[in-house]
């Protein structure tokens, strides 16, 4: 592990011991050495997506723990990782609590955290909480003006991360799918409204939920790095991050993770 100064990456110790998932942690390890980031294992986690039960920095450097309980996790409690019991007394991190139901995969924040893209979503996973009320809280936890985009229905979690991904503050990019034009155009009309433009960014539907997603992926000071799926659209995704993004794309081969339904924002955290 590097000592170069930035962000400390956390990922599932779950990734090393399952022997699914190894071929793309030592591909995912093998790329943060090369670039020196610093990364580390977290231990007790009942899956390996961090992002969605791990707390969510803000502007001012506070960190939110949200209530993590999926509605698409209600019969499986066992895969449900208890970030206050298990996982933060590893950490020694200062957290405020919040009894709001949000995944931090359904958190997407712009680069100066003063905005954020939250899917509907997060209304079915708090039913008992008036909609505008709820919005306004969310903005007073996070700091952050809310932009609400449609969730996609098909899409067991509903996240925003699967959806879009902030480029600027008033750019995004978004999965280019050709034949779902109706439900990607309300994406694009919702983020219009709040003077967001969509980029289209490749895309394509391979045999596991997260496999063509390629704006899944993780960003840090230095570089982005993008997942690959060994597909030959994986150098168009390639070229179009070098067009967007002014630093250096590392492309990760993660294919028997994202067959597993995410990529590489879903597995990891900072701080």
């Amino acid at each position: 592990m590097s000592m170069k100064k930035g962000n400390l990456i956390y990922l599932s110790s779950l990734l090393q011991t399952e022997s699914a998932y190894k071929n793309a942690a030592d591909n995912l390890s093998a790329a943060f050495d090369a670039r020196e980031i610093k990364y580390t294992w977290i231990d007790h986690t009942k899956d390996i997506w961090l992002r969605d039960f791990m707390p969510v920095k803000t502007r001012s450097g506070k960190y939110v723990s949200f209530r993590y309980e999926p509605s698409y996790l209600a019969d499986a409690p066992n895969l449900r990782t208890d970030f206050r019991r298990d996982i933060a007394p590893q950490l020694g991190v200062s957290v405020c609590d919040s009894d709001i139901n949000l995944d931090g995969g359904n958190v997407v924040f712009s680069p100066s955290k003063r905005r954020v893209i939250i899917s509907d979503r997060v209304f079915s996973e708090n039913p008992e909480r008036e909609r505008a009320g709820l919005i306004r809280e969310l903005e007073k936890q996070l700091e952050a003006e809310v932009l609400l985009i449609p969730s996609l229905r098909s899409d067991m979690t509903g996240h925003a991360d699967g959806m879009v991904r902030f480029v600027d503050e008033t750019t995004v990019i978004g999965n280019a799918v050709p034949f779902k034009k109706g439900f990607e155009q309300r994406v694009k009309d919702a983020l219009k409204s709040c003077g967001v433009h969509v980029i289209d960014f490749p895309f394509f539907f391979g045999k596991g939920g997260g496999v063509g997603c390629y704006l899944n992926f993780l960003q840090t000071e230095q570089c982005v790095f993008l997942p690959t799926f060994g597909s030959e659209r994986d150098a168009e995704a390639v070229s179009a991050a070098k067009s967007i993004f002014n630093k250096a794309v590392v492309p990760v081969d993660i294919r028997a993770i994202a067959k597993e339904g995410g990529g590489l924002n879903c597995i990891s955290w900072e701080i």
